[in-house]
């Protein structure tokens, strides 16, 4: 068996051998002439044509469904709890557990796949979900109704475990793709270079940007399909099978292979040379620029988490004024439609557009168009507006992403990255908070305010990331 840490087994099987296993040095070291290659173009044509060629084919798709869970998950249990219990606010309760626990657990497990690999962290953690959320099933039809309320505190924990459990599939995705074109850089042959290399990696983070929105526009969606036609236990089922069947296959692709850790000799010189081991009047400045550089992301999520968290709950209150309370996830899903298409877009934005200046100018956009959301209009002009709303957030996820990438410390890729999808689940949760209080006193408009304050604050924390860009490019 090889190791997964070690950069000779990152070579996927020839069905899903990545572009810079397929050599173009001759046999002598030179490189083959153009006349001597095979006739046709040298890469595939179109940008995202690019990504099987670095993750084989079956990659895009096992990765895209196998995150699909996580996005059942949260609506699943409030579904599944509201209708066991018949009480919404236990349902909520154990919905707002999920998400405490997915925002703990995250960082633990990216943590934990920095040390130990992508491959066994996420085995273990998709035979621990699928456990917590059939014992989430179990409890809730053993303790129903609201006799039953002590017993519900059983339905929390398992709720808490179930979020806390579940497999980071995107963010572990996102190192993937860094780790690919990282190696891809660095393997030699003369057709790589610095701006290739960039512009695979906005394809690859554009990508995942998309894939997660359309998961948790589609994953929600499913929730209330299944649970409406057939009964409220079945979408949390299927999160069961899908967890079990697709998590693993996600767990053992050869993409796994790329993702090198650093060894526990290196990890432990770093900490050492840390100001509490004596550090230097050097080391100590440069080290808490180091952690400023990878919270300004980390903050930047939890910011857009409550934009998110807060417009959800706004559009509830403002369909309940103009349709119905259930016409707002159409509406939202409106807004995630647009981001989806802007995010694949940044593709294709010039390279000469930095990481920063793109975070300002998108996060500036986001912020301006937000307030149109203040504006007393219709069901129409709403629509309008989230349609507008939703092109600057999908570059502005994407690109925060790829700045917590660069600004990752060494061996803790994994761990900024679930942090950042860490800090959208808390975001959320504090922005539904904050909002749903707003538009119980003040109504719908003043709740739209924590939506623009979210995304003001973006475009701050944008500018703030401009000097500690410059100096790690």
């Amino acid at each position: 068996m090889t190791n997964p840490s070690s950069p000779a087994s990152a070579a996927p099987s020839d069905l899903d051998s990545p572009a810079d296993s397929r050599t173009t040095l001759a046999p002598t070291g030179t490189e083959t002439p153009q006349s001597a290659r095979k006739p046709g173009p040298q890469r595939v044509p179109g940008r995202f044509a690019r990504l099987p060629e670095l993750a084989g084919r079956t990659f895009l798709p096992l990765g895209l469904f196998a995150r699909l869970p996580l996005a059942m998950l949260t609506v699943g249990t409030l579904t599944l709890v509201t209708s066991a219990s018949g009480s919404y606010a236990i349902g909520g309760a154990a919905a707002g557990a999920v998400g405490i626990g997915s925002a703990l657990g995250a960082p633990v497990l990216g943590s934990l796949a920095d040390r130990s690999g992508q491959r066994t962290v996420l085995l273990w953690s998709a035979a621990a979900n699928s456990l917590a959320v059939t014992l989430l099933l179990v409890i809730s039809y053993l303790d129903q109704g609201p006799a039953s309320l002590v017993d519900w505190w059983l339905v929390l924990t398992a709720a808490f475990a179930a979020g806390a459990s579940c497999p980071q599939v995107g963010p572990m995705a996102r190192v993937r793709w860094m780790a690919l074109i990282t190696r891809n850089l660095t393997s030699g042959t003369k057709r790589t270079s610095v701006a290739s290399n960039r512009a695979d990696l906005d394809t690859a983070l554009a990508y995942e940007g998309t894939a997660d929105e359309i998961t948790f526009v589609l994953g929600p969606a499913l929730v209330g399909i299944l649970a409406s036609m057939v009964a409220p236990w079945l979408p949390l089922a299927i999160a069961v099978l899908l967890t079990i069947t697709l998590v693993p296959l996600f767990a053992v692709h050869p993409t796994q292979g790329a993702v090198t850790l650093t060894p526990p000799k290196a990890r432990a010189s770093v900490e050492q040379s840390g100001p509490g081991a004596g550090a230097s009047r050097k080391q100590r400045p440069r080290r808490s620029r180091a952690l400023l550089a990878v919270a300004l992301p980390v903050l930047a999520m939890l910011f857009m988490g409550s934009f998110f968290g807060a417009t959800q709950t706004a559009l509830t209150a403002f369909a309940s004024v103009f349709a119905t309370a259930e016409a707002a996830g159409l509406l939202y899903a409106v807004m995630g439609l647009s981001s989806a298409v802007a995010a694949l877009s940044v593709a294709f934005w010039p390279q000469r557009f930095g990481l920063g200046a793109r975070w300002l100018f998108a996060a500036g956009a986001m912020a301006c168009i937000a307030l149109l959301l203040l504006w007393q209009g219709g069901l129409g002009t709403m629509i309008g507006v989230l349609l507008l709303l939703g092109v600057p957030v999908g570059p502005v996820m994407v690109t925060v992403f790829a700045i917590g990438g660069i600004v990752a410390p060494e061996g803790r890729l994994s761990t900024v990255m679930t942090a950042l999808a860490s800090g959208i689940v808390a975001g959320t949760a504090v922005g539904s908070a904050l909002a749903g209080q707003l538009a119980q006193d003040h109504g719908y408009a003043a709740a739209f305010m924590v939506s623009v304050s979210a995304a003001g604050a973006l475009f701050l924390l944008g500018a703030a990331s401009l000097p500690l860009l410059r100096e790690r490019r």
